[in-house]
C-alpha cells in the first residue's frame, strides 16, 4: 500500500523524520519496503536503512509555482504554443506542446490565470522520454523561438507517469512559492500482511502512528449532510443471503456536475497508485484509500429507467447459472455460481466486492448518484476474484475482511466529498440493511498474563494505556498483578479473537506498541511440555541423512503438477491415469499446476533436465508425499515416497585417466543396499526382474523388503529418456517410504571387530538362469552360520557349450572369521562343505570345477 506522507498528516502529526517513521512502523509490524521521495531531498547516507529509497529532489530556487497569463500561437509550429508565464518575479515566454493549454490559445489574457509548475533554466527534471534518467534544462531554440525553461507534467517531476498534459494546480496555489514547499512529499510503500488488513486505509495507518508516538488521531467528518429530501421510498434493498452480505447501505446525491477533481485530490490518488477519473468516482476511491471501505456509485437515473420509472430495488444474491455481466473494463464475463452480484429486478448491476457493471456506471451526463457501501464474505470474494482473474483494489480489501461498522462512516464521508467537488444535494437519511450484526469480542487479561506471555512487568494502568491508544475500550477491575482488564475490541477490528486466542491477540498488540526491541531477555519460567517422539518423522530424517552421506543431493519439488507433465514420464503405449484419478484444485494458480502429483519421478526428471545444462553428473533424491484420491472420501491417501535419480559419469574425469564410465543399474542398486545397511534393516532388500511403465523392459527390478514389494528400480525407458534433454542414461527408483521407516529397528547389535585374521576363499556354483543371485547368497549365509561374515558376488558367467543350456555360473568371495580364535584350514573346510551341500540340495546347484 502506498501512503503519501502529506495525506497521512491530515489525520495525525508526525514528530519524527520520514526515515524514523518508516523504522518505527516496520518494528510495529507494518513493514515499509520502500520510500519514494517526491520533491523532498533524499537522505544522503542510506547506510542502515532497511528499505529502498528513490525519487527526485526539486530545487527550491528553480522549480516554483507560477501562473500562465496568456497562451499565444507559436509563429512556426501548429503543434506548439507560447505560454506567458509569471513566476512571482518576472515573466517568461515558454515553448510547450501541452495539449491542455491549446483550448486557451488566442483567448488573450487569462482571468483568472492558470496555476502551473514552472522549471527555470538549469533545473534538473526526470527525462520523460528516457525512464530512469534525468535532464538539465538548457537554453536552446525550438522552431526558431528561444526556450530555456518549461511548464511541467507529473512525469517530469516524478509524481506519476502522466504526460498527456502539464499540471494545472488548484487556483489557490501561491505564485512564486517553491514547489517543494507547496507539495513536496514522500510516499511509503508498506507491505500489509493479511492480519493487518485493518490498515488498508490511511486512517488505519494514522491510527498506528498516533498509537506509536502518543499523538492525537484526527478523523474526517463523516456526518451525512442531509440537506435534501429523504431517500426513503426512492430505493429499496433486499439481501438474500446475510452470511455472504451481512450489511448493505445506500445513499443518494442529486444535481451533481461531473468533472475533474481538484488537482490536490488527483495528485494524492496518483501517489497512492490510482488513476483519477472524475469527481464522483474519485470520491469513492479517495474514501476507499482513506477508510479501507470500497464503495460503488450507480447512475440513479439508469436504475430508475430499468425499474420502468419507479424506485429501484437493489438485490444482493448468488449468480444464476450462465449469468453474464459486462464490467467496467468492457469485458463480458460469465459468472461462477458462487459469485455474489448486486442486481435489480432486471439483472446484475455489478460483481459484488470485485467490479461494477458498465451499464449503470457514472458517465459525463450523470446528475444523480446512488452510492453503495457494503461488506461481503471474504472467502467468496477471494474465490470470485481468482476465478475471474480480476484483482481489483476493492477485491483486495474485501477478501481480507472489512468491518461492517465502516459502512455508514464511508458512505457519509463520500457523499460529503461528492457534494464538495461536484455540487448537488444529499438526500436525508440512508438505507441501511444490517441483517447479521457483528459482535465485537470482549476479552479479559491481567498483568500476570502479560508477565507470563511477554516477560514484561507492566501495571494494569500501563497496559490499559497501550490498548486505548488503539481504541480498545478497557475497564480495570481490582489492583495488582491479578487485576482484571476487561477489553472490548474496537469496531474496526476483525482480527481479535476470544478466549485463549483473543488473549494471545491482545498480547501481540501490547508487544507491538511497547516495542519488540524493548522486550527484555528472560529465562523461561513455565514447565517444559513433555517430549513426544515421532518415529515416522525420525525415520524419514534418518533416510534423508543417510542418502546425503552416500553422496546424493536432496531436492524438493512442487506438489502441484498436471496430468500432461506426469504422462511425459510414461513409456509409449501406456495409458495415463484419467483426470479424475488426480486430486484436483478448484482454483489452480495455472493450468500446469492444477492437480496434486501421483508420483515423485516426473518432477525429479524435470529437475535433472534443467540441471543437465550445467552439470554432467547428478545424484538426486526426493522424499515427499504423493496424493491418491479415495473413493467416497473427502481427503486423499498421502503416502510418503522416496525417489532417486542417477545420471552421468561414475567418477570425475582426471587427466591421468581414460574417460570414466557412466552410472548404471548397479550403481543405484548399490545405493539402495547401502541405505538398507546403514538403517540396520533386519531383512535385506531383494531385487527381482519386473516391468514398470517408465523403465527399460529389460533393465528393471522390483524391490522387495522381506515379502513386500516396496517399489521399482531401473534404467529409464529409452523413448521416455528421449523426451528429456539429458545426455546420459538415467537410472531411477521410486519406493514407498513407510515400509523402510517401519523396518528400522529401535535397537541393533553392534559386532566387535575380531582381532583374529579372516579366511577368504572363492566358490562358484552353476545354477539355473532363473535363480537370482540374491537367493543363492541367502542360502550361502544360512549355511555359513555366524562365522561367515561376508559374501560378495564377483563374477557372473554364461556359456551354453561349457555350462549347458539355461545355466549360469555365480562366483562368490566368502570370508570366514571367528571373534575368539584363529580359524584353521579344517574349520574353513568344514564351513565350505556345509555351504556347498546346502546350495546343491536347496537349489539344485553344482559346484563349478568340483
Amino acid at each position: 500500500m502506498k501512503v503519501p506522507i502529506s495525506w497521512l498528516k491530515d489525520y495525525v502529526d508526525i514528530p519524527v523524520s520520514v526515515e524514523e517513521l518508516a523504522r518505527r512502523l516496520t518494528n510495529a509490524g507494518l513493514e515499509v519496503e520502500a520510500v519514494h521521495y517526491v520533491g523532498l531531498p533524499m537522505p544522503e547516507d542510506t547506510t542502515g536503512l532497511d528499505f529502498k529509497v528513490s525519487g527526485l529532489a526539486w530545487d527550491p530556487e528553480k522549480i516554483v509555482v507560477a501562473e500562465v497569463r496568456e497562451v499565444v500561437p507559436h509563429p512556426n509550429a501548429d503543434r506548439l504554443v507560447l505560454a506567458r508565464v509569471f513566476d512571482g518575479q518576472e515573466e517568461h515566454m515558454v515553448v510547450t506542446g501541452a495539449p491542455n493549454l491549446f483550448p486557451y490559445k488566442g483567448q488573450g489574457p487569462l482571468d483568472p490565470p492558470l496555476k502551473v509548475v514552472y522549471a527555470k533554466e538549469g533545473a534538473v527534471l526526470n527525462d520523460p522520454y528516457n525512464p530512469g534518467q534525468t535532464m538539465r534544462l538548457k537554453r536552446r531554440k525550438i522552431r526558431g523561438v528561444t526556450s530555456y525553461s518549461m511548464v511541467c507534467s507529473e512525469r517530469e517531476l516524478g509524481i506519476s507517469d502522466e504526460h498527456e498534459g502539464i499540471i494545472i494546480l488548484d487556483p489557490d496555489a501561491p505564485t512564486g512559492t517553491p514547489l517543494v514547499d507547496y507539495m513536496g512529499d514522500a510516499v511509503l510503500d508498506i507491505a500489509i500482511t493479511p492480519n493487518m488488513a485493518r490498515n488498508l486505509g490511511l486512517i488505519g495507518i494514522a491510527r498506528e502512528v498516533a498509537a506509536l508516538f502518543g499523538t492525537e488521531l484526527r478523523k474526517p467528518d463523516t456526518r451525512l449532510p442531509e440537506d435534501g429530501p429523504s431517500i426513503q421510498g426512492r430505493a429499496a434493498i433486499r439481501i438474500t443471503d446475510p452470511d455472504v452480505n451481512p450489511r448493505f447501505a445506500l445513499g443518494l446525491i442529486e444535481g451533481v456536475r461531473i468533472g475533474p477533481s481538484p488537482y490536490e485530490v488527483q495528485r494524492r490518488l496518483r501517489l497512492a497508485g490510482m488513476r483519477p477519473i472524475n469527481n464522483i468516482v474519485d470520491a469513492t476511491n479517495y474514501v476507499m484509500l482513506e477508510w479501507g471501505e470500497p464503495l460503488h456509485a450507480f447512475d440513479y437515473d439508469v436504475l430508475r429507467e430499468r425499474a420502468e420509472g419507479g424506485a429501484p430495488t437493489i438485490i444482493t444474491r448468488r449468480a444464476q447459472p450462465g449469468e453474464t455481466i459486462t464490467t467496467l473494463d468492457g469485458e463480458t464475463r460469465t459468472l461462477p455460481p458462487y459469485a455474489i452480484v448486486v442486481a435489480d429486478t432486471q439483472g446484475p448491476l455489478s460483481i459484488a466486492g470485485v467490479m461494477g457493471g458498465q451499464e449503470s456506471e457514472v458517465n459525463p451526463q450523470t446528475t444523480r448518484v446512488l452510492l453503495e457501501a457494503a461488506v461481503w464474505d471474504p472467502i467468496t470474494i477471494r474465490r470470485v476474484s481468482k476465478a475471474l482473474k480480476l484483482n481489483t483494489e476493492a477485491a483486495y480489501r474485501f477478501s481480507r475482511g472489512v468491518h461492517p461498522a465502516l459502512v455508514p462512516l464511508a458512505l457519509g464521508r463520500a457523499l460529503r466529498l461528492m457534494q464538495q467537488w461536484a455540487g448537488g444535494v444529499v438526500a436525508r437519511d440512508i438505507l441501511d440493511a444490517y441483517p447479521k450484526p457483528h459482535r465485537d469480542p470482549v476479552n479479559v487479561i491481567t498483568p500476570r498474563d502479560v508477565q507470563r506471555y511477554l516477560g514484561l512487568n507492566l501495571s494494569a494502568e500501563a497496559i490499559a494505556d497501550l490498548l486505548r491508544r488503539l481504541e480498545f475500550e478497557v475497564t480495570i477491575e481490582g489492583e495488582g498483578p491479578d487485576a482484571r482488564l476487561v477489553v472490548r475490541t474496537p469496531p474496526h477490528r476483525l482480527d481479535i479473537g476470544e478466549g485463549v486466542v483473543g488473549r494471545a491477540d491482545l498480547m501481540e498488540e501490547i508487544a507491538r506498541l511497547y516495542g519488540y526491541d524493548r522486550i527484555p531477555e528472560t529465562r523461561l519460567a513455565d514447565e517444559l511440555p513433555p517430549q513426544v517422539s515421532d518415529p515416522r518423522l525420525e525415520g524419514e530424517t534418518q533416510v534423508v541423512d543417510t542418502l546425503v552421506k552416500l553422496g546424493l543431493q536432496e531436492v524438493i519439488t512442487y506438489r502441484l503438477t498436471s496430468p500432461e507433465r506426469e504422462a511425459r514420464a510414461l513409456a509409449p503405449g501406456v495409458t495415463p491415469p484419467p483426470e479424475d484419478a488426480y486430486v484436483q484444485l478448484l482454483n489452480p494458480i495455472s493450468e500446469d499446476r492444477r492437480v496434486l502429483r501421483r508420483a515423485l519421478l516426473p518432477n525429479l526428471l524435470e529437475v535433472a533436465e534443467r540441471n543437465a545444462r550445467f552439470v554432467e553428473r547428478q545424484a538426486l533424491f526426493e522424499v515427499g508425499p504423493v496424493f491418491w484420491p479415495r473413493e467416497g472420501e473427502l481427503l486423499p491417501d498421502e503416502p510418503a515416497h522416496l525417489a532417486i535419480l542417477l545420471t552421468g559419469p561414475r567418477e570425475p574425469e582426471y587427466w591421468t585417466d581414460e574417460a570414466p564410465e557412466t552410472m548404471d543399474f548397479y550403481d543405484l542398486k548399490g545405493v539402495l543396499e547401502g541405505l538398507a545397511q546403514a538403517l540396520h534393516l533386519e531383512e535385506p532388500l531383494r531385487f527381482e526382474p519386473a516391468q514398470h511403465p517408465s523403465m527399460h523392459p529389460g533393465k528393471t527390478a522390483v524391490v522387495y523388503l522381506g515379502a513386500r514389494a516396496i517399489g521399482h528400480v531401473g534404467e529409464l525407458h529409452p523413448e521416455v529418456a528421449a523426451r528429456y534433454d539429458i545426455p546420459y542414461p538415467v537410472i531411477v527408483a521410486e519406493l514407498e517410504l513407510a515400509p523402510l521407516v517401519d523396518a528400522i529397528p529401535e535397537r541393533y547389535t553392534i559386532r566387535p571387530i575380531s582381532p583374529y585374521p579372516p579366511v577368504v576363499e572363492d566358490v562358484a556354483f552353476i545354477v539355473d538362469e532363473a535363480i537370482p543371485a540374491a537367493q543363492v547368497e541367502q542360502v550361502i549365509r544360512e549355511a555359513g552360520g555366524a562365522r561367515l561374515v561376508r559374501v560378495e558376488l564377483f563374477d557372473v558367467y554364461q556359456d551354453p557349450e561349457k555350462l549347458g543350456p539355461g545355466k549360469k555360473s555365480l562366483a562368490y568371495h566368502l570370508t570366514y572369521q571367528d571373534p575368539t580364535r584363529t580359524l584353521t584350514d579344517k574349520d574353513a573346510a568344514k564351513i565350505r562343505k556345509r555351504i556347498i551341500r546346502r546350495v546343491e540340495q536347496t537349489l539344485g546347484a553344482k559346484l563349478r570345477g568340483g
